[in-house]
């Protein structure tokens, strides 16, 4: 298949490659890098690190995952769902701890590339993407309130976790600036309202513009990001972060939860994308250029870079159409660094939280999650809700961590309910094996049929099976039943030895591949008697009669 190939998807492209087509991927690559300006540096700061860290992440892993990656117009670059992670890292580990977590997350993405587990990711429940999305979201609009309302903190007041945050907002709430709170709004309705004017040039961008000239013509007393933050200009330079095994262990899950989100959230653009250009991304090499994106990324001052839905989306709707778009944002952006860097010290902080507030709408899903919420089985509404809550008060590591345990539990609970053993008194004759002609079941042979999966939620049923002191023999019809488990097996091999105790003999009726093969592994088939495992249940029924017979 075309997306299990280990070949970058930019080489495929060039196939054919003309100059019409080159230049609208260049047209496509600068608008792109238009729309990525403004948002890179509102997601750096939402990281807890300077602006130029978002540029280099957008240049660096930009450049090395279009270049290498699996989809033809996916554009990577710092994303919203990384921005509380990243701000709890360097908070509590410094920058190379970030550098650290984020190289180890992407080591850990090519080799799920390389060992094709691309299409793993689908295991992971719509429930958990959806209420870890929405967590996200509202503690980015959380941790954005107090630039956008001014308010001034205490020096000292703790604000790493967002239930921190929203004490001190309620504290100092006193400390409103009315001015920013103008500029922020003003900003927020120009990001609401300016697509219906025109869709082209992006509302961040023109909020960004009208943010500036309130602040310097008007005079107003607003922080800036100069105010906050040194400016530089300086093209990414390569930086191995200090580390040492203690620091490497420390950062090891951390740097798990990156690699899984940036798997997560890229695969997911992939898929969007594809539907959008009616194409077809090759998951496992996109996971690969997502990790040397990350690696590149964390070398050059970066922080983890993943692909980004919206600005894919917006390369796709320009016209971009093969990996050279990604590449021109790239390039243009590394320009706009070097030339047009050391004035974004003028962009007012009330706009930055603006355009945060948009990231967090846009990618909160509130309507896909009130309809779950409406229609989706009460065990799926609780790992949503759940997976949600757990990802404003504690962190994802542990939302996905509860989110997933939970989920494979209520999963299985719901495959044990549908999984039975029922006695029966007739049979369904086979010559039309399966037919609906009913036979009475003779008195020394007991039937039982079992249907669904039998695992270790349900294997302990197979203990249920019971016999009377007449019974002669025990036959177990399991054409319903398509895989066992360990579990199961043992319950099995339990029945067998109260049968045989019991001097009755087991016979079992159309059993599927993977029940069978498991049988044969644990030496059952065997035990039991090869002669007494029957392809269909008249057979099966046959042979019980000949034993009774024999027996008697």
């Amino acid at each position: 298949m075309e997306n299990e190939k280990l070949k970058p998807m930019l080489f495929t492209s060039m196939k054919g490659y003309n100059a019409k087509q080159f230049t609208t991927d260049v047209i496509a690559g600068i608008i792109v890098a238009i729309i990525a300006l403004p948002l890179s540096i509102a997601l750096a700061l939402a990281s807890g690190v300077g602006p130029e860290e978002g540029l280099y992440t957008a240049i660096v892993a930009g450049f090395i995952i279009s270049f290498l990656g699996g989809s033809r117009v996916q554009i990577a670059g710092p994303t919203a769902a990384f921005a509380t992670i990243v701000a709890g890292i360097v908070a509590s580990k410094g920058m190379d701890g970030l550098a650290i977590a984020t190289i180890i997350a992407g080591i850990l993405l090519v080799l799920m590339g390389l060992f094709r587990l691309g299409s793993l990711i689908k295991f992971i429940p719509y429930t958990i993407t959806t209420g870890f999305t929405a967590g996200i979201a509202l503690t980015i609009l959380i941790g954005q309130i107090k630039d956008f309302l001014g308010l001034s903190f205490p020096k000292g007041t703790v604000t790493i976790e967002t239930s921190d945050k929203v004490i001190a907002i309620l504290k100092n709430i006193g400390t409103l600036n009315l001015s920013a709170l103008i500029v922020g709004v003003i900003c927020l309705l120009i990001q609401i309202f300016w697509p219906k004017i025109n869709d082209k040039i992006p509302g961040s961008l023109i909020a960004v513009f009208a943010g500036i000239l309130m602040v310097k013509g008007l005079g107003l007393k607003v922080n800036t990001i100069g105010d906050l933050y040194t400016i530089k200009g300086n093209l990414p330079a390569f930086r191995l972060p200090q580390f040492d095994f203690e620091t490497i262990k420390l950062s090891l899950s951390d740097g798990f939860t990156i690699a899984i989100l940036a798997a997560i959230e890229s695969l997911l653009s992939c898929v969007v994308a594809d539907s959008m250009i009616d194409s077809k991304h090759r998951s496992n090499m996109e996971l690969v250029a997502q990790g040397f994106g990350n690696i590149g990324s964390a070398l050059f001052g970066g922080i983890p870079a993943t692909g980004a839905i919206a600005r894919t989306a917006a390369n796709i709707k320009n016209g971009g159409r093969t990996p050279i778009a990604g590449i021109v944002h790239s390039i243009c952006l590394v320009l706009v660094l070097v030339v047009l860097m050391p004035y974004a010290a003028l962009i007012p902080m009330p706009t930055i939280a603006s355009i945060l507030f948009m990231v967090a709408y846009n990618m909160c899903q509130w309507r896909t999650f009130t309809h779950l919420c409406k229609t989706a089985p009460k065990s799926d509404i609780i790992v949503l809700v759940l997976t949600f809550v757990l990802t404003v008060v504690f962190d994802l590591v542990v939302a996905i961590e509860v989110g997933m345990v939970l989920a494979c539990i209520l999963f299985m609970k719901r495959m044990s309910e549908e999984s039975r053993i029922l006695g029966w008194k007739y049979y369904d004759p086979e010559n039309d094996p399966d037919g609906l002609e009913l036979k009475n079941v003779p008195k020394h042979v007991r039937v039982y049929e079992i249907t669904g999966p039998m695992f270790f939620g349900d294997a302990d049923r197979i203990a249920e099976i019971g016999f009377k002191d007449f019974t002669k023999v025990l036959v177990i019809r399991m054409r319903g039943v398509p895989a066992i488990d360990a579990t199961a097996m043992h319950s099995f091999e339990q029945l067998y030895e109260r049968c045989n105790k019991k001097n009755i003999q087991l016979v079992f009726s159309h059993v599927n591949e993977q029940p069978m093969v498991t049988m044969k592994k644990a030496g059952f088939v065997e035990l039991v008697g090869k002669e007494h495992f029957k392809p269909h249940i008249e057979e099966a029924l046959k042979h019980a009669g000949e034993i009774v017979t024999k027996t008697n």
